[in-house]
This record gives structure tokens, C-alpha cells and sequence, in this order.
């Protein structure tokens, strides 16, 4: 597909879903299914940001996740504390500046040091960001920038009355644009608790293809959608 002809978004997220399905209609194990999504996020990460986009979310992990059977938990914090390292090394050979959105106390010390680890050697990389959303609620993000906010009305850092939604963006996790396309995949069509202030203007792309059998051909309908889309943001195209 010829990109220079389509209409690109600035920031992509993905909601990345059907791992465990996958893996349970190939007769795999629901770890496998893991496996074989983070080998397809990797992949299709690369080809998003050489197609000229420069922010991505991809949400892994969520806090209403931990409620899944203690074995499925244990096996996807393994896979984490495995895979960080490779993301750090994949990181810095595409030149991408990573960061981690999502609440730290239920993971492990090892996991949390290494995730900082990757921040502070990513984070002078421009014009690629992958904002990766493990142990992540957008509740939780929102009340945690509430009491952010407090802290700082108290602390006297910070007038009330200066407070927009420019500067309430600023307490959130990360500091990012708001997400212009969102993506899921496995087939539901919810939002599942994920980003939603930033993706308050998004175009929601809803597909039946598990997440692991995603591939670059699939991105590039999305993108071929998204591209037809008429983004007003409330306003009316009188010309038209």
C-alpha cells in the first residue's frame, strides 16, 4: 500500500485481544497464545512506525486482568520479566522511545527496576514513541491524576483555576497526543477501560482477527478505513 496517499494518524492504540483464543482454537495452550501475540506486537510495532506513525499504545495488560486464573497471571508477568530485556535491545535498534502506563504494585521489584531501566536508556529517541500499558485502567489513570492535581492545589505548585485539559493531560501516566485511531482486535466491541480521555475524538476500528493473526496487510485496512473517515471533532464541513 502506497502511504503517501492515504490520510495518516498521528497515534495509533491498540487494544491487543485474542491471545488465549487463538492459542485455545489451535489446541495450544493459552501461554502459547501470549507467546505468539508478543512476537506479533514486536513485529507489527516496527512496521507501524516505518509507515510514518509516531505514537503507539498497546494496551497488555489491564488491572481487571489480574483477576484471570493465578497460573495465566503468573505465566504473563514471566513472559514480561523475560521480554524486557528484548524490547529494550529492540528499542534501541529502531530508535524508538518507550515508556510504561499503568499502576506498579503488583509487580515485581525485578520488573519495575528493568521497566525504568528501558525508560531512561529510550528516552532521548525522537519521533517514535511506544506508550506500553501493563497493570493499566484508565480509571485508576484518571483518579491517580486527581490526586496528583490535589497534592499540587495544596502544595500551592499549582491554581485551580488554571487547570484545562492541557494542563490535566499532564498529570496522566504519560504526556502523549490524543489517540487519533484505535484498534481491536478478537472481535468485542468495548472500550474495556482503556485510555479514555485521550481517545475521546478517536475513530474506533473493530475487528474479528485474533490479535496473534494480525498482520501488516490487516493494519493497512485499518489504515485505508481511517483514511475515509470524516474527522470533524464536533464541527460541521459546511462546504460539504
Amino acid at each position: 500500500m502506497d502511504y503517501t496517499k492515504v490520510k495518516l494518524p498521528s497515534h495509533v492504540a491498540i487494544i491487543v485481544d485474542g491471545n488465549g483464543r487463538w492459542a485455545t482454537n489451535r489446541g495450544l495452550s493459552r501461554s502459547d497464545g501470549h507467546k505468539e501475540g508478543f512476537l506479533n506486537l514486536k513485529n507489527l510495532t516496527k512496521y507501524i512506525f516505518n509507515r510514518g506513525i509516531t505514537h503507539i499504545s498497546a494496551y497488555l495488560f489491564s488491572t481487571e486482568n489480574f483477576k484471570r486464573s493465578k497460573a495465566e497471571v503468573a505465566y504473563i508477568m514471566s513472559l514480561l520479566t523475560d521480554k524486557l530485556k528484548e524490547i529494550l535491545v529492540f528499542c534501541h535498534e529502531e530508535k524508538i522511545k518507550a515508556v510504561f502506563s499503568g499502576r506498579l504494585e503488583n509487580l515485581s521489584d525485578k520488573v519495575i527496576n528493568t521497566m525504568d531501566k528501558i525508560v531512561n536508556e529510550t528516552k532521548d529517541y525522537e519521533g517514535k514513541t511506544f506508550n506500553m500499558c501493563f497493570g493499566y485502567g484508565s480509571h485508576a489513570e484518571i483518579i491517580d491524576a486527581a490526586k496528583k492535581i490535589v497534592n499540587d492545589v495544596n502544595n500551592g505548585k499549582l491554581n485551580i483555576d488554571k487547570l484545562d485539559e492541557e494542563m490535566f493531560n499532564k498529570y496522566l501516566y504519560q504526556e502523549l497526543p490524543p489517540v487519533d485511531l484505535l484498534i481491536r482486535t478478537g472481535g468485542e466491541q468495548r472500550l474495556s477501560n482503556f485510555m479514555l480521555w485521550q481517545l475521546s475524538y478517536a475513530e474506533l476500528y473493530f475487528t474479528k482477527t485474533y490479535f496473534p493473526d494480525f498482520k501488516e496487510n490487516d493494519f493497512d485496512k485499518a489504515i485505508i478505513e481511517y483514511s475515509r473517515r470524516d474527522r470533524r471533532f464536533g464541527g460541521i464541513d459546511y462546504e460539504n
